[in-house]
This record gives structure tokens, C-alpha cells and sequence, in this order.
């Protein structure tokens, strides 16, 4: 099998992407659907739009530390079953108010707002589950395709649901059935986890109960200088650039003059980039820092680039290149918190990542709306990307000073065989030295 796609020589594997392909999906076409519904609503108003956004990622922000505690302390594989129900729920809710001629803006939030609780949960047990599925030499292929998975999903579901909208007439009822479709593909992973071969799982051994375990988990990463920066990295360009949806749509509206079906497509050539960026990601056997650092500075400057599009012609062509290196950074971040924490404390530093790296975007979402919405829809793209370049420099810098004081390497352990934590080791320099 290509080295590509070797992990899904696993047969549990391969029936959990499965799964995934069909709930990511379904999890696209409600982004467009839903974003649609509040311009809809509201007038074309960015600001909805970005509190929207916000209110779905506020429990990422606020919740994160009590999943990644759930996800170290209840069994993955059943834990998955109930995050994805919690989402399907407000799913439904959002698309039986919309076909019915009911919905209103506030339910729009509300339900934004449950449907992200239900994420909050699920996201530390999916990220931490793939190291029970593969093995560990499997791990950063696997992770890679789970990118391309998502992004796959990405090309068909905002090109399905900008053409179903468009077809059903365009307005607040054609989005409904939309969610409607995103609800029913919740079920599929449901399915798939309850097929998995357990005896072919390697479950991480569920840790006790004991007092004090997010400051526990908190106290790993502040001792971990290298998942420290990693962190920054993905804060700025999580807060400040990755609003794809909420920037394409004021592009698309604002700027272009543009509707549904086109504003559908530009999340499509999005994803044509950020599907090969994941498959560029899962052909790497290892992740360094400066994978990272230049990933996320060439998303910014893409991001800018974006932003300075004279025409929607050339905003499309552009935009592949933001996906590619927004994947790259994403992907070769996620696989490097991964390979290198402890098993044990996968969980709460995987929920940590995704507080930091998606919590983020309830501070920078509304601000980055208000932003379009005063200054112009290309302010998102230029602000945006900017920032990110700045925070990625400024992070990385700090990191490398450090470490030049410090004289500490980052010392790898058990490479190439079985992966453990890369270890911070001032003997390991000394040794080096002799």
C-alpha cells in the first residue's frame, strides 16, 4: 500500500474514517447552511455571523479542560457514540425550526451554542482515540488522513449544500433541509464505532480518579517549552485566521456580489488545497518546529494575498494555497502534541490544543465580523493574516531564545521503534558534548 495510505490497512481504521467522511460531510453543508440562514436572518449582517461562530466555539474555550478529564477517565469508543448524538440533537432542532418557517436568530445561537458542547467533548476523545486505532509508527499517516478526510468531506459538502440551497429556492427553508441532512449523518459514526473490533483496539488504560487532574495536566504542558509554542502558534492563527467561513461569506456577499452556489464553490476550492495539504502531511514519518512555524507564516502571507484578490476569479485560485498551508500547520501541529505526550495525559493536553487552537475563535470571531463589517469584508483576510504572521514570529522566537539559554535539545526517545514523549534533557547535552 502507498506509503500515503498505509494506515488504513487497518480494518478499525478504516470503518472509523469511513464514519468520518460521512459525519464531516454532513458537518460542511450545515457551515454553509447555517451561515446562509443567519445572513438570511439578519440582513447580511458580519457581526451575526461572528457570534454565531462564537457562541458554536465557546465551549472550547470554557469546556475544554473538563473533556480532555472525560476523555482520559471514560472508555473512548462509547464516550464517541454519545459526543456525536449531542450533536445530532441540535442538529435536528435547527432544521425542523428552519423548514417549518420558524426559525429565528436567537435560535440560531442557542443551538450554535449546544451543538459546539457537544463538540467541545468529542474533539479531545477523536484526537486522542487515533492512538488507539493504529500504531504508534501509524500515528502521523493517520493523523494526515484524518485531515484528508475532513477535507474530502470539505469538497463535497459546501459545493452539495451551496448548489441544494440554491435549488430549494435560497432562503431560511432550503438551509433547513440542509441541516436536516447533517443531523441523519451523525449516525454514521455511531455505527462504525459500534463495529470496531475491540480486541484490535489498544485502549489507553482509563487513569483514577484523584484530586487536582486539569492542574495536573495544565502543570505538563507549562514543564513542556516545545508544546508551549506549539500552542502559540495555533492560538494566533486559530483566533485571528482560520474564520474561513465567516470571511468567505462576507467576500462573497460584500465584495463579489455573489450567492449561494458561488459562496458554496469558494469553500470547495478551499478544500481542494487543504486536501492536499493533508496528504502531503500523511506521507511524513516526523514533525519538527519548523514545519510548524513556516506553515503558519505562509498562511498568513496566503491569507493576505486572499484579501488583495481584485476579482472572485482570483480570490478562487488564491485560496487553495491558504487551505494548503492552514492544513500543514494544522496537521503537523495536532501530529507533534500527539507523538509526544505521555498516554495517559493524551486527553487533557489534546483538550488543552483544542481550547487554545478552536477556543480561541469566540474572542476573534466577533471581533474579526465587527472588523468586515465596519472596515470591509478584505480587513478579515489582511487583519487576519497579519496577525498570525506576527504571533507565529513572536512565539517562535521566544521558543528558540529560550532554549539557546537553556542550552537544552529536544532529545528523541525510542526513535525510530516504538514512539514515546521527545524529553527535555540537560545530560542528554552534556553526553553529546563528551
Amino acid at each position: 500500500m502507498s506509503p500515503t495510505f498505509r494506515a488504513l490497512a487497518n480494518r478499525n481504521y478504516r470503518l472509523y474514517a469511513a464514519g468520518g467522511v460521512v459525519s464531516n460531510t454532513g458537518t460542511w453543508m450545515q457551515r454553509v447552511a447555517q451561515d446562509w440562514m443567519v445572513l438570511q436572518l439578519t440582513a447580511n449582517s458580519g457581526t451575526a455571523i461572528g457570534i454565531t461562530t462564537g457562541l458554536q466555539f465557546l465551549p472550547f474555550l470554557v469546556l475544554s479542560p473538563v473533556a480532555g478529564l472525560v476523555a482520559d477517565r471514560v472508555p473512548k469508543q462509547r464516550l464517541l457514540q454519545v459526543t456525536n448524538l449531542m450533536m445530532a440533537v441540535p442538529a435536528l432542532v435547527l432544521g425542523l425550526l428552519a423548514v417549518t418557517g420558524t426559525a429565528q436568530i436567537w435560535h440560531v445561537y442557542v443551538l450554535a451554542l449546544l451543538l459546539g458542547t457537544g463538540a467541545a467533548f468529542d474533539a479531545p476523545a477523536r484526537q486522542s482515540f487515533v492512538s488507539e486505532l493504529v500504531d504508534p509508527a501509524e500515528l502521523t499517516n493517520a493523523v494526515g488522513l484524518n485531515s484528508a478526510s475532513f477535507n474530502a468531506a470539505r469538497i463535497v459538502g459546501p459545493a452539495a449544500a451551496g448548489l441544494l440551497i440554491a435549488g430549494l429556492g435560497g432562503g431560511v427553508e432550503a438551509t433547513g433541509w440542509v441541516v436536516l441532512a447533517n443531523a441523519l449523518s451523525y449516525s454514521a459514526p455511531i455505527l462504525a464505532l459500534q463495529k470496531l473490533d475491540r480486541s484490535a483496539l489498544d485502549p489507553a488504560v482509563v487513569v483514577a480518579r484523584t484530586p487536582g487532574m486539569i492542574r495536573e495536566g495544565v502543570r505538563y504542558v507549562r514543564n513542556r517549552p516545545d508544546l508551549m509554542m506549539v500552542l502559540a502558534v495555533v492560538f494566533c492563527a486559530g483566533t485571528f485566521g482560520l474564520n474561513f467561513q465567516m470571511t468567505s461569506a462576507l467576500m462573497a456577499t460584500e465584495v463579489f456580489e455573489k450567492g449561494a452556489t458561488e459562496y458554496g464553490l469558494l469553500g470547495t476550492f478551499m478544500a481542494v488545497g487543504s486536501l492536499t495539504g493533508s496528504l502531503l502531511a500523511a506521507r511524513r514519518e516526523r514533525v519538527r518546529h519548523r514545519l510548524i512555524v513556516g506553515a503558519a507564516v505562509l498562511f498568513g502571507l496566503t491569507e493576505i494575498v486572499a484579501g488583495l484578490a481584485p476579482s472572485y476569479l482570483v480570490f478562487a485560485l488564491v485560496i487553495p494555497l491558504v487551505g494548503l498551508s492552514a492544513l500543514t500547520m494544522i496537521t503537523a501541529a495536532n501530529a507533534f502534541v500527539q507523538l509526544h505526550t505521555d498516554a495517559g495525559m493524551r486527553g487533557r493536553v489534546m483538550a488543552l490544543y483544542l481550547m487554545i487552537f478552536m477556543g480561541g475563535t469566540p474572542a476573534g470571531a466577533p471581533f474579526v465580523g465587527w472588523i468586515g463589517e465596519t472596515f470591509g469584508a478584505r480587513w478579515t483576510l489582511l487583519g487576519g493574516g497579519a496577525l498570525t504572521i506576527l504571533g507565529t514570529l513572536l512565539a517562535a522566537g521566544l521558543f528558540w531564545r529560550h532554549e539557546r539559554g537553556q542550552g537544552r535539545v529536544l532529545t528523541p526517545v525510542g526513535w525510530p521503534g516504538r514512539l514515546t514523549p521527545r524529553v527535555w534533557d540537560n545530560q542528554a547535552v552534556a553526553r553529546a558534548r563528551k
